[in-house]
């Protein structure tokens, strides 16, 4: 029989090593901070590889739930009362290609049941056969999803009463997965969230990032910040540089394959009013969103458009400065909000230019921000989100508060 009184840990379930800066990880990190912040004894477990996965102890007892180290604290700029738990995948998992060496296999298999499960009230997770481990052995579940995939979920598992709900972040994607046997009851659409840091004012970096990058007399600063990735619109950006000579273009994110390849193309297309950053850690973002003029959300046309989630607009939306976005479908519910100052159509550069040259005139830089834009980010923070989330789990199966 189960001790009932150890049953306390909401479990959020990572796939690959953090820390990494790609969106669907910065996702969960922050869902399950924003978990912790409510009070929930929040515990990210994720694989550790290299050799410190080698250490008979943490063998022994994988799933050792722990204070987050500072240098995760600070690469994703979360908050204090998040606990971690790496679980420890050594050689030969995921060197040799097999399904018994696969560490998701081994975390579902093994660690799940015979370490995670004793302690754990509820899961959360992006992979569905962590969703359904916990399922199968008598644990309440979350599940997320957040990309079109040609799977079938399993009657057995989305119908049954320890599956309390799957959440989405746009609608397409809730219709999609609805018609591959998510009971529509069952699924929810909710946007992403900003981090809570976000909301605090930093005039001082502020001031050093417009000397920094406002560079031979230009007055405005436009600032993009996320994937460099052409369907997210980063070509448009360059094309947008080379009409707007007068402006200066700085681009936040992407690795040094991604950087180094958009630095040559704005050298071939002799643009050098863009700038790219390459990745920034979480704490100096804030302080750039700030001290842009104008914030940068093109986008493509395409399939992406239909789900492609709109993280950053929370984070811009917290500086208070005005946005230019292309009209999407992920986006298109808050054409009728204050959020967006110009909306333009995908695939134009002329258009993009056009947008921003009116919301300079428009919307003149304010140091402390558009208050209406800041007010209306408020409802989207992550505790707000994860908040919503629980309401759908039954109150007997929520994890106790425990701050």
């Amino acid at each position: 029989m189960k001790n009932t009184t150890l049953l306390k840990n909401y479990v959020f379930f990572l796939t690959e090593e953090i820390p990494k800066p790609e969106a669907h990880i910065i996702v969960g990190t922050n869902a399950a901070n924003g978990a912790a912040n409510l009070g929930y004894s929040s515990v990210l477990a994720y694989p550790r590889k290299g050799l410190a996965a080698f250490n008979p102890i943490h063998l022994a007892r994988p799933f050792q739930p722990r204070k987050t180290p500072e240098a995760l604290i600070k690469y994703y700029n979360i908050q204090q009362k998040l606990k971690v738990a790496p679980l420890p995948m050594p050689w030969p998992i995921d060197y040799i290609n097999s399904k018994f060496t696969d560490s998701n296999t081994i975390a579902t298999k093994y660690y799940f049941p015979f370490h995670i499960l004793s302690t754990t009230k509820l899961v959360h997770a992006w992979n569905w056969n962590f969703i359904k481990a916990a399922v199968k052995n008598g644990v309440p579940a979350i599940y997320e999803h957040h990309h079109y995939e040609d799977k079938e979920f399993e009657p057995e598992i989305v119908n049954h009463p320890l599956f309390q709900v799957a959440a989405t972040v746009t609608d397409t994607v809730r219709e999609h997965m609805i018609k591959h046997g998510m009971p529509p009851e069952k699924v929810i659409t909710v946007h992403n969230g900003y981090n809570s840091s976000f909301m605090i004012r930093q005039p001082e970096k502020i001031a050093e990032w417009r000397k920094k990058l406002l560079k031979d007399e230009r007055s405005h600063l436009i600032v993009y910040a996320g994937a460099l990735r052409k369907f997210k619109g980063i070509d448009i950006l360059v094309d947008v540089a080379a009409l707007m000579p007068n402006l200066q273009i700085v681009c936040a994110g992407g690795d040094e394959k991604e950087v180094a390849h958009y630095q040559q193309l704005a050298k071939e297309k002799q643009v050098n009013n863009i700038t790219f950053l390459g990745y920034l850690l979480h704490k100096d973002l804030p302080s750039l969103l700030q001290a842009a003029d104008i914030l940068a959300h093109p986008h493509c046309s395409g399939e992406a458009a239909t789900f492609t989630s709109p993280l950053k607009l929370f984070d811009y939306l917290t500086s208070g400065n005005p946005i230019v976005a292309t009209e999407i479908p992920s986006l298109v519910e808050f054409k009728n909000t204050n959020a967006i100052a110009a909306w333009c159509e995908p695939d134009s550069p002329n258009k993009f230019a056009e947008a921003i040259a009116q919301v300079l005139k428009t919307h003149p830089r304010k140091a402390e921000g558009y208050q209406d834009i800041i007010n209306f980010v408020k409802q989207f923070s992550w505790e707000n989100r994860a908040a919503r989330i629980l309401s759908y789990v039954d109150e007997s199966l929520r994890p106790p508060l425990i701050a």
